[in-house]
Order: C-alpha cells, then structure tokens, then sequence
C-alpha cells in the first residue's frame, strides 16, 4: 500500500507540473482565452487516460503499478475530468446509458451549484 501511494504520489506531482505548464504556455499565448487552458487539459487528460486504459487495461497480465502510477496518479493530477469521462464511457459501454447521463447532468449542475455556494459563504 505505501508504494502505491508513492506512485500516485509520483504521478500526480508529474502531472499537475504538467498541468501547470500548460496552463502557463496557454495563458502566454493565448490570453484572452482564459478557459483554453482548462480546455486543453481536460481534452488531452480524456485522449492520454484513453490511451492508457486501453494500452495498461485490458490485460490480467498488466503490471498494476503502472496503473497507479500513469491513471491514477498521473491523470488524476493532470485533471480529475478525465476519470469522469472515462468512468462515463464505462457506463455507455456497458449499456448503462441514462447511468451515465444522470451522473454527466447531476456532476455537472452539482459541480457548478457547489461553486456557487462555495463562493457565496466566502464573502
């Protein structure tokens, strides 16, 4: 168990340097699209988290700390956006289709309304 908390630990130190970065060479040239960063993070999370899965999830054979280390670790801090679409993809592929759509509207409408709250009781 603590080696693979290292690994994530490892992972997702790598990828929110990364997300950081992102952020940054996004903002330098882009500026005025301040949602771009987010937007290419979340994007490139969904492809590098499907890539992964599909490269490190299919097999018994795999070697799970690869897992950790790469999914867990680094996409989840690259971006958390990407476990929820690869969790929705999931769900469609297993017919589980108004599943998968209660969770996309109930993350989305609770995500933007806990926001919100979090906001109001900070002033």
């Amino acid at each position: 168990m603590i080696k693979q908390i290292l690994l994530v630990g490892l992972g997702g130190g790598i990828g929110s340097m990364l997300r950081f970065l992102t952020s940054v060479v996004t903002a330098r040239y882009y500026p005025s699209f301040f949602f771009l960063s987010t937007f290419a993070v979340n994007i490139i999370g969904c492809f590098l988290i499907g890539l992964l899965l599909g490269a490190l999830g299919q097999s018994v054979h795999t070697n799970q700390d690869l897992k950790v280390l790469f999914i867990t670790g680094f996409c989840g801090g690259y971006t958390t956006f990407s476990a929820f679409a690869a969790e929705n993809v999931h769900l469609m592929q297993n017919n589980s289709y108004w599943v998968a759509m209660l969770y996309i509207g109930l993350s989305i409408i609770t995500g933007l309304l806990a926001v919100w709250l979090g906001l109001t009781m900070a002033k």
